[in-house]
């Protein structure tokens, strides 16, 4: 499988802006600059569009693995937050934390802790990513 996202930029690095799009059409022609990356102003960057897709990617994972563990989630719910840090040699992405709230009823703390690390560790989208990945996860009763 192979699927792509694009990003078109016009003018320099403080006044310019970009539009960015996604194959499925998801997103299309999506404002970003550097407003909206480093000043919280509106449009989209590249770190938030990672972690969307770092806690796509792991709740679904964690859906599988439970799934063959013989459980079902009624509901979850994960955020990623993205660090973007600026090193000697430039901007980095130097770590995800995945925050996963879930319903799954008949599971034990210990078995949600061995299933939840599984897909951490195992989503495509952590195993990509140069950066240290972390996880709180909350089973909700």
């Amino acid at each position: 499988m192979k699927t792509n996202g694009s990003a078109v930029w016009k003018g320099g690095i403080k006044d310019g802006v970009g539009a960015i799009s996604t194959q499925s059409g998801a997103l299309k022609e999506y404002p970003y600059g550097f407003a909206s990356r480093f000043e919280g102003k509106l449009g989209t960057n590249p770190e938030e569009l990672i972690g969307g897709a770092h806690a796509g990617c792991f709740t679904m994972a964690l859906s599988l693995i439970l799934g063959e563990a013989g459980f079902t989630a009624e509901h979850m719910a994960t955020t990623a937050e993205i660090t973007l840090e600026k090193l000697a040699d430039g901007f980095a992405i130097t770590a995800s934390h995945l925050t996963l709230q879930a319903k799954i009823p008949g599971i034990d703390q210990a078995k949600f802790d061995e299933l939840v690390h599984m897909a951490e560790k195992g989503c495509p989208v952590s195993r990509v990513l140069n950066a240290t990945i972390t996880l709180d996860a909350t089973l909700l009763s």
